[in-house]
């Protein structure tokens, strides 16, 4: 069975919007929501990047059962662990039960803001490892000190908890993440559906864990419309490899995404008004191993978006859940 989800795009949105439309999602049936932490947004045309950890609280304001979760959280340059460690406790408190903390390796777009150099990921992948382990550490209510090969503690505690610590899930798009994620993640997050990925994820340690993909579509009444605006706002989305991790900003992605056409990117998100096409994109992610797809309309439409999800897709998916639930019982 798949879990249907709502990506809050932080680069498109400004915060009170996000928390509108954290809430949206809720009514509409979405059983979770992941919201990205970016300093810059992707290029300029996306026009926002509001400091999610205040979204956040808005958020957990607004809706009462909607699961939140952030894709992702870098806490190894531009944040300490040890904050994020602070926020993270202080979002669950707000959400009790309902929040998870994602986290990655990062990209230049966001972490060169402090004047750090942006080290290779061989170097990130270890420092996100010795990352997560100082935010248990800290979640854990003691006094921690820590002198590690990356970061240093002094004499911290974090005195506002939840009850239960919220799980940790560990962003891979490549075989070394996915083993890390495997190992000490409590789920696995990608942004493609890469059946390579979970079976690494699997093999490293991560069966019977929780794996989230993010799936990119722009719903529109006419198909040529969607195709405009998913290239006039996310044509980073048509980019491979590693560009979109190292340049360090929005206007060396407009200046790499400046020969990217409509079908090239048409060919990465799902744009239009067929429900078959977008139910057949989340049966893909289905197919890869992901048990959570949550779904990124690209563009200002969407409350159009929610209303077709609402009528076409959602019920699509609810109605295999409780025949499921049958057979089972």
């Amino acid at each position: 069975m798949v879990h249907l989800g709502y990506m809050l795009s932080s680069e498109e949105h400004s915060a009170q919007d996000l928390v509108a439309l954290a809430a949206r999602a809720e009514r509409a049936g979405f059983e979770y929501a992941m919201i990205s932490d970016h300093y810059h947004p992707w290029i300029d045309e996306q026009g926002q990047s509001p400091f999610v950890w205040s979204v956040l609280g808005g958020i957990a304001r607004e809706t009462g059962t909607l699961r939140v979760g952030t894709a992702v959280t870098c806490p190894i340059i531009r944040y300490h662990p040890a904050i994020i460690a602070q926020a993270a406790a202080t979002v669950a408190q707000l959400m009790p039960g309902r929040f998870m903390l994602g986290v990655g390796t990062g990209e230049a777009i966001n972490e060169h803001i402090m004047g750090e150099r942006f080290p290779a990921l061989e170097i990130r992948t270890a420092m996100l490892e010795e990352a997560i382990g100082i935010i248990r550490s800290l979640w854990s209510g003691r006094m921690i000190r820590h002198y590690g090969k990356y970061f240093t503690v002094e004499n911290a505690r974090v005195y506002s908890r939840p009850q239960q610590p919220p799980p940790v899930l560990v962003a891979a798009g490549g075989k070394h993440a996915a083993e890390l994620a495997g190992r000490i993640g409590d789920g696995l997050i990608n942004f493609e559906p890469s059946p390579e990925i979970v079976r690494t994820f699997s093999a490293a340690g991560g069966e019977g864990k929780p794996r989230y993909v993010q799936y990119k579509v722009c719903w529109a009444a006419d198909e040529a419309q969607a195709r405009r605006t998913a290239r006039a706002v996310f044509p980073t989305a048509a980019l491979r490899g590693e560009v979109t991790t190292l340049l360090p900003n929005p206007v060396h992605m407009e200046q790499a995404t400046a020969t990217i056409t409509e079908e090239q990117v048409a060919q990465v998100i799902v744009c239009g008004p067929d429900p078959q096409r977008h139910i057949q994109g989340i049966r893909a992610c289905e197919e890869a191993g992901f048990d959570h797809v949550h779904i990124h309309q690209t563009g200002p439409d969407q409350e159009g978006f929610f209303r077709f999800y609402e009528k076409e897709i959602l019920p699509q998916f609810r109605s295999a859940g409780a025949r499921a639930a049958a057979a089972g019982g």
